[in-house]
């Protein structure tokens, strides 16, 4: 496999954080072949099966567009046989957050248009919402990767439905980066590569992985010449700081409702309900 030398991470190259939601929709969506084959084989290694996506959803303004932005960017994609997928980074999940994937992920299915007098429900194509969740341990067991289908845990009963939830909980691969690389499976090095690729202490593993898997190569390739391009690299830095500093604003506003509502002795439930703070936030105001 012919591996471009640009993709290595040097022992003095600063790589922007691909776990930053706008530099990870930055090096998934560019229209080349290595941003589209690195995304083909990220939700490949996910999935687990191989796929190929054919094109990229509008489904948020463009990525050169700094205005309107949210926290969270998300990838809605088609691959060649229809199949309907969402990729998104998340930096600190919410508590809602299985709420909100099993509820975008029914938007995701029920979008698709099966209308017309030789349709039926078997035209539905399989879809997926793919949930990276980048600084927080979620769920509470030890197991980075889970992928959840509608299941029957009484009778231990698949539905064998058209929909799943997959998320990859970037905190839980401390253990694996110090695997073989070879011995790791593609989902792994992929969890590896997005966690270590800023530390300069693993640098050696990222190369290795880089070796050994070519999507994964397109990726750093995309990413390490958006990095060391002043000007792009500025872009992002910027629009990202704008992103975390309107969402820190909405923080200190919630914080401050709930300590106005703590002053009129209101319970604690009440104010989480009405400000989505956890609790141990709002005993600490």
């Amino acid at each position: 496999m012919y591996l471009d030398p640009i993709s290595f991470v040097q022992p003095d190259d600063d790589p922007l954080d691909i776990r930053m939601d706008n530099v990870f929709k930055a090096v998934f969506t560019k229209n080349t072949p290595e941003s589209t084959g690195a995304l083909s084989n990220l939700v490949s290694a996910l999935i687990g099966r191989n796929l190929i996506v054919m094109s990229i959803l509008a489904n948020e303004p463009a990525i050169d567009d700094v205005h309107d932005r949210q926290v969270r960017f998300d990838i809605s994609c088609k691959a060649e046989d229809g199949e309907l997928i969402n990729v998104e980074m998340s930096l600190n999940p919410d508590k809602d957050e299985p709420v909100r994937l099993e509820f975008y992920t029914a938007k995701l299915f029920i979008g698709q248009d099966i209308r017309g007098k030789d349709k039926s429900f078997e035209d539905l194509k399989q879809t997926y919402q793919i949930a990276i969740m980048a600084k927080e341990r979620f769920f509470t067991d030890e197991n980075f990767f889970h992928a959840f289908e509608y299941y029957d845990p009484k009778n231990q009963l698949s539905l064998n439905g058209r929909t799943q939830i997959i998320t990859l909980e970037l905190a839980k691969v401390n253990g694996i980066v110090e695997k073989a690389t070879e011995e790791m499976s593609i989902s792994e090095r992929w969890a590896v590569y997005f966690e270590y690729l800023t530390d300069r202490q693993k640098r050696g593993k990222i190369n290795e992985i880089l070796k050994e898997e070519g999507g994964i190569a397109m990726a750093s390739q995309v990413l390490m010449t958006i990095s060391r391009d002043e000007k792009e690299r500025a872009r992002l830095l910027s629009e990202y700081k704008g992103a975390v500093d309107t969402q820190s604003k909405i923080v200190n506003a919630k914080k401050e409702i709930a300590r106005s509502l703590l002053k009129d002795n209101m319970p604690l439930e009440f104010i989480q309900k009405h400000t989505n703070l956890d609790i141990e936030t709002i005993k600490g105001l």
